[in-house]
């Protein structure tokens, strides 16, 4: 984008989270992580952006979100098969939060997909994203497809 500063994240988990503290500069953002490893690079993504609303949670969700407060927008990106229960919580907590999740298994694309219809959601949708990166053979340039990456999003009913 002309005229904006390209950021460069820490190689690993969080890319999306940064990005969003950076759009909402008076609101707050909470990462929710299960993994330790995972759980330094966010802090230090977080230090790196200065992103003071960027607040990273320790844990396994849905319990680590029981005491945070109702979210406006979610972002799922790894549920560790703990989707129904997370949107439960989500959705109790505000019922009509926009969320938005990726999925990158068949089942787990195709659990989203049921559980997107028995909650209801509206403004609902879903794309595949796919990236072709090329690499050299010879003279040649051969298409490398990598795994693809489904997108769903919904509201919840008010």
């Amino acid at each position: 984008i002309p005229g904006q500063q390209h950021r460069q994240l820490l190689p690993g988990h969080g890319g999306v989270r940064p990005e969003a503290a950076l759009a909402v500069p008076a609101g707050r953002v909470f990462a929710v992580e299960r993994k330790s490893e995972a759980v330094e690079l966010l802090k230090a993504n977080r230090e790196k952006f200065g992103v003071s609303n960027r607040h990273v949670i320790p844990g396994l969700a849905p319990e680590a979100l029981k005491d945070l407060p109702a979210p406006d927008r979610v972002f799922l990106g790894g549920t560790a098969g703990n989707l129904e229960e997370i949107l439960t919580v989500i959705l109790a907590k505000n019922p009509a939060a926009r969320i938005v999740l990726t999925a990158v298994t068949v089942e787990t694309l195709g659990h989203a997909a049921e559980l997107w219809k028995k909650f209801g959601f509206h403004h609902a949708g879903m794309m595949q994203l796919a990236v072709t990166r090329t690499r050299k053979a010879g003279p040649y340039h051969l298409m490398n497809a990598q795994n693809p990456v489904w997108m769903l999003w919904g509201e919840g009913t008010p």
